[in-house]
């Protein structure tokens, strides 16, 4: 298991910290379960799994694909949690949420306003700086 510990990791492109800072571990300890010195507990299988979008079947034997595929709305969800978006952020998840659905077409046209947007911005920013 240690093995797909660390794949799991490797994938997703984060440190052993951040890993055991997002399962509130400690960094030893993921060290441990990495390194294949200790076995993690049922507990934290299923954290791992909640997590990161991994499917358990896969954790414990290797089988199977290890993320677990998901709806379109069960993505956007997921996002919005990683963002820590809240009762207060309602508006920016509806933005978001109508974007998401959009085809990449017009993402594409959005990215460029939006692109727009930032860099008047900070033109402006620069305008305004004494000298």
């Amino acid at each position: 298991m240690n093995e797909r510990i660390l794949e799991i990791i490797k994938t997703l492109g984060i440190k052993k910290t951040e890993f055991a800072k997002r399962l509130n571990l400690s960094q030893p300890y993921v060290s441990e379960l990495c390194s294949g010195k200790k076995l993690p507990s049922d507990r934290t299988i299923a954290d791992i799994c909640r997590e990161f979008n991994i499917d358990e079947n896969w954790l414990r034997t290797g089988e199977g694909e290890m993320r677990i595929q998901l709806t379109e709305n069960a993505q956007f969800d997921l996002v919005c949690q990683e963002l820590k978006f809240s009762g207060k952020h309602e508006v920016i998840k509806q933005i978001l949420m109508v974007y998401w659905d959009l085809p990449d077409d017009k993402k594409d046209i959005v990215d460029k306003l939006v692109e727009d947007i930032a860099e008047k911005i900070v033109k402006g920013k620069q305008q305004k700086k004494p000298e």
